[in-house]
C-alpha cells in the first residue's frame, strides 16, 4: 500500500513538471514566437540573424560591436540614440515606419498587448 502511494505520488509530481517548466512570462512567450527565430536574449549570447536583444532597452542603437547594422541603425546610433521604450514600441509594431531603410524584414506586432507583455520582458533583460 505504501509503494503504491509513493509511485503515485511519483507520477503527478512527474506530469506536473511539464506544464511548470512550459509556464514563462507572456513577454518571453511573444519573444520566443515573434522574434526568437532571429534574435537572442541571453546575457553574452550570440547574435543571430538580428542582433542579441540582451541589454536592449536604454542600449545605444546600432552597438554591438561585430554586427552588420542597417545604415539607418548606424546613423541612428551615431547621433547618439538609444532604444528608449517609446522607439523600441514603435519599432517593434511598424520598423519600416520607424526605419524606413531597415534590414529588418518583419512586418510588425499589431497586438497592443502583446507589444507590452514584450517591451515588459525586454526590460527585463538586465
Amino acid at each position: 500500500m505504501r509503494r503504491l502511494a509513493l509511485t503515485a505520488a511519483l507520477l503527478l509530481s512527474a506530469a506536473a513538471l511539464p506544464a511548470a517548466a512550459q509556464e514563462a512570462p507572456p513577454g518571453q512567450r511573444v519573444f520566443r514566437t515573434q522574434c526568437g527565430a532571429c534574435h537572442t536574449a541571453d546575457q553574452g549570447g550570440r547574435n543571430g540573424v538580428g542582433p542579441n536583444m540582451w541589454g536592449i532597452v536604454g542600449r545605444r542603437m546600432g552597438a554591438i560591436e561585430g554586427f552588420r547594422y542597417s545604415a539607418g541603425i548606424k546613423a541612428e546610433g551615431e547621433k547618439g540614440t538609444v532604444w528608449a521604450e517609446e522607439n523600441l514600441r514603435a519599432y517593434v509594431e511598424n520598423p519600416r515606419a520607424v526605419l524606413p531603410q531597415g534590414n529588418m524584414p518583419y512586418a510588425g506586432l499589431r497586438n497592443e498587448q502583446q507589444r507590452n507583455d514584450l517591451i515588459d520582458y525586454l526590460k527585463t533583460l538586465r
